[in-house]
């Protein structure tokens, strides 16, 4: 459904990608996940045809290069800064989008019908998009990408600012979207959200793509340890070797066997009141990739039309 081979991308001297590949298949959701400035939102702008690479190629099989206006068809964008006319009402939107595809009549109103109910919109069509909330927003700005059916869908943080419900329902919709064959690229920084929705994901920073594998073989091979925190009732025997730090009746410690080493803690007489083990995630992983420093985005971002 899509391959990337080899793009590369600069603004002067800044080099926001950097000789990344990947592929799409049919109904696959693609985590995208980096820091700010990490290249992302360049990826996404030469994916959607909207930035030509410095070098290597993007093709949408079947279609072409996506900077091809008829390839173009064949992809969905929803940008994270939300690209809708807001004087208009949400049909109104999905109508004027619809007709720019070429749709009308009895076909243009079946696509408005369907992106409505996905969206959960049907209510509140004929109210201006000014009127609404930003969760609502979020469902329409998704609508949009849609109106046109396309195979490709790419998704920049769809879920920035949304309560748990609009999240949920979004959760749901893509899920949907994915079950009816649609490819999906999902750009975001919810690690729960990529663990959740996303068969692979791929880590970027600094242009380059670090790692993209699906998500328990990343956990697996990045991950680390195990970290064991247990609140103590009492001092420990003095004959009894402790793991990690103890500071304040709290013993905390990381292992590749944190129920083994519990088990002979007990056995040795230990006794506490609460433990806790956290083992490896995604989020170790990005973590684990990118480093912890603070970042300022960097990169310069691709621009993005109403409607994706």
């Amino acid at each position: 459904m899509l391959t990337v081979d080899d793009v590369y991308k600069s603004y002067g001297d800044v080099e926001a990608v950097r000789g990344v590949s990947l592929s799409l298949a049919p109904g696959e959701i693609l985590g995208l996940l980096g820091p700010n400035g990490a290249g992302k939102s360049t990826l996404l702008g030469m994916i959607s045809g909207l930035l030509a690479p410095d070098r290597g190629t993007i093709e949408l099989p079947g279609a072409g290069d996506p900077r091809d206006p008829q390839a173009r068809r064949s992809l969905g964008l929803a940008p994270q800064s939300l690209s809708l006319y807001e004087e208009l009402t949400a049909e109104e939107n999905l109508r004027f989008l619809g007709t720019l595809y070429g749709f009308s009549g009895r076909q243009l109103a079946g696509r408005v019908e369907y992106c409505l109910e996905l969206a959960g919109l049907e209510a509140r069509k004929r109210d201006r998009v000014t009127t609404f909330s930003g969760g609502m927003k979020r469902r329409l700005n998704l609508a949009c990408a849609l109106i046109h059916d396309p195979p490709l869908l790419l998704l920049d943080e769809p879920t920035v600012g949304v309560d748990p419900q609009t999240r949920a329902h979004l959760f749901d919709q893509i899920e949907r979207l994915r079950d009816n064959g649609k490819g999906v690229i999902y750009a975001t920084h919810y690690m729960e959200e990529a663990s959740r929705l996303c068969r692979r994901v791929a880590i970027v920073d600094h242009g380059r793509l670090l790692a993209l594998d699906r998500v328990q073989d990343l956990i697996e091979r990045y991950g680390g340890q195990s970290s064991v925190r247990i609140v103590l009732k009492q001092q420990p025997p003095p004959s009894l070797s402790l793991p990690g730090t103890w500071q304040d009746g709290i013993v905390s410690w990381e292992t590749d066997t944190p129920l083994d080493d519990l088990v002979r803690l007990a056995g040795g007489g230990l006794e506490w009141e609460e433990v806790a083990i956290r083992g490896p995630d995604l989020e170790t992983v990005f973590l684990k990739l990118t480093g912890r420093s603070l970042r300022d985005d960097t990169e310069q971002p691709a621009a993005h039309g109403a409607g994706g």
